[in-house]
C-alpha cells in the first residue's frame, strides 16, 4: 500500500506530513517509556523483520497480491509508541534506498501505514485482551483479529486522504469499494503472520511480548469460602544488564537470521502481481498522474542491485542489504531512547536527593 508519488496534491501531502511529524515527535517520548534493556534490542530487530516480510507479496485474488503492513505486529511485540517508529523507518528506508513510496508522499504513508494500523490494531487488541481469557492462546486470538481489521482500516483512511487531495477525477464510491474489498482479503493474510509471529514468541519468550504483560492471572487462596488473592511475593533485584542481554540473545539472533533468510532467499518466490493499491489504482485510473520517484536511480531501486544481471542474487543482496541497513539505523534509534530515559531517570533521581537534602 505504499503511496508513490503523484496520488495525492501537495498541500495534503504537506498536511499528511505534519500530523507523521507530530505522531512521530509523539512516540519518541512514548517509547522511551516502553523500551527497556529486554526490549530496546530487539525492536529494531521487529523493524528488519517488517521489512523482510513486506518483501513476501502473497497473491490473494486474480491478478493482485498483498504484503504486510506491519503495524499490528510491531504495537503488540514491542508497544504501540515504538511500534509507530519501527513502521515509519522501514517506510523511511524503503523510500529512500528502494524507491518504494514516494518521498513527497511519505507523510501520507506513515499516516496510513504506521500510524493507523498500529493505533486501530492496538486499540483493538487490549479490548479483546481484556475480555478474553488471560491464557496465551488469547494473545494469539487477539493478535489475529487486530491485525486483520488493521489493513481495511488504512484502506479507509487512504480512501479519505484521496477523497480529499486525490490528483486525478475518479469516484471515491468506486476507490472505496474497491480498496476496502481487496484489503479484507489481505487483511488475511496479515492476520495470519501477525497471529504466528506473535503466537511463536509468545510460546518461548512472553516476557519480550509488549501486548503479554501481565498474562499470568494472580494466584487466589480460598479462605472462608471466599477466593481472595494471595499475598505478593517479595520482588527480584533487577537482572544485571549483561544477564538481560544474554537473555534475549538467542531470540534476536534468530529473528535476524530469519529476517536474513526471508529478504535474501524466499523474497525470490514472492507473488510478481501488483498489491492491492497497485491494482486499484491501475484498474480505476489513479495512477495516471503517477510522478517519477526521486530516487528512482538509486543502486537498490526496486529491490535489485544496480549492474547484478542475475534476477535471484540481485533481488536477494538488496533484501540482505535492506535488513541490514534496517535493523541498525533502528537499533540505532531505540538504543538512544533507552539511553536517553535511563539519563532522565538519573537525572530526576538526583535532583529529588538534592531536594530531600
Amino acid at each position: 500500500m505504499h503511496v508513490p508519488d503523484g496520488f495525492i496534491n501537495a498541500p495534503v501531502s504537506a498536511a499528511a506530513g505534519v500530523v507523521a511529524a507530530g505522531a512521530v515527535a509523539v512516540s519518541l517520548r512514548g517509547a522511551r517509556r516502553e523500551l527497556d534493556e529486554r526490549t530496546a534490542p530487539l525492536a529494531g530487530l521487529v523493524a528488519a523483520f517488517i521489512f523482510a516480510v513486506q518483501m513476501l507479496n502473497f497473491p490473494v485474488a486474480a491478478g493482485t497480491s498483498g504484503h504486510l503492513l506491519g503495524g499490528a505486529l510491531a504495537a503488540i511485540l514491542v508497544g504501540p509508541y515504538t511500534g509507530v517508529l519501527c513502521v515509519s523507518v522501514v517506510l523511511l528506508m524503503q523510500g529512500v534506498l528502494f524507491a518504494d513510496g514516494g518521498l513527497t508522499a511519505l507523510g501520507v504513508n506513515i499516516t496510513d501505514m504506521a500510524i493507523t494500523t498500529t493505533v486501530v490494531a492496538y486499540l483493538l487488541f487490549r479490548g479483546l485482551v481484556k475480555v478474553l481469557p488471560r491464557k496465551r492462546r488469547s494473545i494469539t486470538v487477539a493478535s489475529f483479529v487486530a491485525a486483520l481489521v488493521s489493513v481495511p482500516a488504512a484502506a479507509v483512511v487512504f480512501t479519505l486522504i484521496y477523497a480529499i487531495g486525490g490528483t486525478t477525477d475518479v469516484s471515491i464510491g468506486k476507490v472505496a469499494t474497491a480498496m476496502i474489498g481487496v484489503h479484507v482479503l489481505i487483511g488475511i493474510g496479515e492476520a495470519v503472520i501477525t497471529a504466528l509471529t506473535v503466537g511463536a514468541v509468545v510460546a518461548v519468550r512472553p516476557d519480550l511480548v509488549h501486548g503479554a504483560r501481565g498474562l499470568t492471572a494472580p494466584l487466589k487462596l480460598k479462605v472462608g469460602g471466599d477466593l481472595v488473592d494471595a499475598p505478593a511475593a517479595p520482588a527480584a533485584a533487577p537482572a544485571p544488564v549483561a544477564v538481560a542481554a544474554r537473555s534475549h540473545r538467542k531470540i534476536w539472533i534468530t529473528g535476524l537470521i530469519t529476517s536474513l533468510v526471508l529478504a535474501g532467499f524466499v523474497s525470490f518466490y514472492a507473488s510478481a502481481n501488483p498489491d492491492g493499491l497497485e491494482k486499484v489504482a491501475h484498474d480505476k485510473g489513479i495512477d495516471s498522474k503517477t510522478e517519477k520517484h526521486a530516487s528512482a536511480d538509486s543502486p537498490l531501486a526496486d529491490y535489485g542491485v544496480k549492474d547484478i544481471t542475475d534476477a535471484r542474487l540481485s533481488g536477494g543482496l538488496a533484501g540482505v542489504i535492506g535488513v541490514g541497513v534496517t535493523v541498525v539505523a533502528g537499533s540505532a534509534i531505540f538504543w538512544a531512547l533507552r539511553r536517553r530515559r535511563t539519563s532522565d531517570a538519573a537525572s530526576t533521581e538526583v535532583t529529588a536527593d538534592r531536594t530531600t537534602v
